[in-house]
């Protein structure tokens, strides 16, 4: 059921992607941010609403909602903030990350520490409030006017993306992602069923993975100018790597919290270090438009929490731990690719 929950966060997400952009045109920027928080807090409120005793069927549609305005919120955002994109790839990416690490720290901070005193219809009406407030906030924000980009034809986007670079680096991202995401969507679930946690304290640990992220993403910052990125690059990789095998094994909270904070940080430099690459080398790629590169790594972020669904019911919950180890066994195999892909270009094309 889970996996289908997932399911119906993919459709939504796909739905709003094809009707983002002539909604930014139509509506402009601050309306379909101001619609997209308005359609999260209303999914929300409906999750609340449909809480057990209602079964689960009836909260499909709510997250089918909350799916599309994801979509629509991502595009939008990245949309708005293209000209900073432009200067700095690597820091507005890193940016975007740290507040959205934020976010989502704060969010399972909250649950955590509330779960014993509210319900949990409670709970969701309680963060509901927060995009409601925000759909206030966009509505009276103005934005300099933009004219999105159209949507590139599938053909297109396939001739993009035909180069063995570019196919490496697609590769890359939708693992990265598939490993990311199936740990936060499957965290708590996995402490709960596997260690016998409680649902605060399992919630709790997801907020410290979410911490983990967060700083790392901040001594990434800090240390992009000072160490040579292919190293953290691989660095990364392999503490993700021996992490994961931490968190399989494991039988005792000591080392649930000591796997998860390694794993946030080993997770927290990849993603920016790899787009930063693409920047180098595919500077007409943006994160934020589901185009070429970058859809690829949506798509992989959104089926790797799906898929799970499925490996949990026909084998074990320790698949949750299994799916991002061997993701990140995949990632340094492609990196290896990558870096012997950009000798072989360097070595037959000098002045390319």
């Amino acid at each position: 059921m889970v996996g289908l929950y997932f399911v119906a966060l993919i459709l939504g997400v796909l739905v709003s992607v094809r009707l983002a952009r002539p909604l930014m045109e139509k509506l402009g920027l601050a309306r379909t941010l101001s619609l997209a928080c308005a359609l999260a807090s209303v999914a929300l409120f409906a999750l609340a609403f449909f809480s057990p005793p209602y079964i689960a069927w009836w909260r499909l549609p709510a997250i089918l909602i909350l799916g599309a305005a994801a979509g629509l919120l991502h595009t939008a955002i990245f949309h708005a903030i293209s000209p900073m994109y432009r200067q700095d790839p690597a820091a507005t990416v890193n940016l975007g990350g740290i507040l959205f690490g934020l976010g989502c720290c704060s969010v399972a901070l909250l649950i955590s520490q509330a779960f014993y005193f509210y319900t949990a219809a409670a709970i969701q009406i309680w963060i509901a409030l927060i995009p409601a407030f925000f759909a206030i906030v966009y509505a009276r924000t103005g934005f300099p006017p933009h004219k999105a980009s159209a949507d590139p034809p599938a053909r297109a986007v396939l001739a993009e993306i035909k180069t063995p670079g570019a196919v490496l680096f697609s590769l890359v991202l939708f693992f990265q992602f598939g490993n990311e995401w199936a740990i936060a969507g499957w965290l708590p679930l996995f402490l709960s069923q596997r260690l016998g946690m409680s649902p605060a304290d399992s919630v709790l640990i997801l907020a410290l993975y979410w911490m983990a992220l967060l700083v790392g993403r901040l001594v990434a910052q800090w240390m992009l100018p000072l160490v040579r990125h292919t190293r953290l690059l691989v660095g990364s990789v392999l503490m993700a790597m021996f992490a994961c095998t931490i968190l399989l094994d494991t039988n005792n909270s000591f080392g649930a919290v000591s796997g998860v904070l390694l794993l946030g940080a080993a997770f927290a430099p990849i993603y920016p270090l790899v787009v930063e690459k693409i920047g180098h080398r595919f500077p007409y790629y943006h994160p934020g438009f589901y185009n070429g590169i970058f859809s690829f790594a949506m798509v992989g972020g959104l089926l790797a929490p799906c898929m799970l669904g499925y490996f949990v019911w026909l084998l074990d919950v320790r698949a949750v731990m299994g799916l991002p180890l061997v993701g990140s066994v995949i990632v340094f195999v492609l990196l290896a690719l990558i870096w012997l892909e950009a000798r072989l270009t360097a070595a037959l094309h000098p002045g390319v």
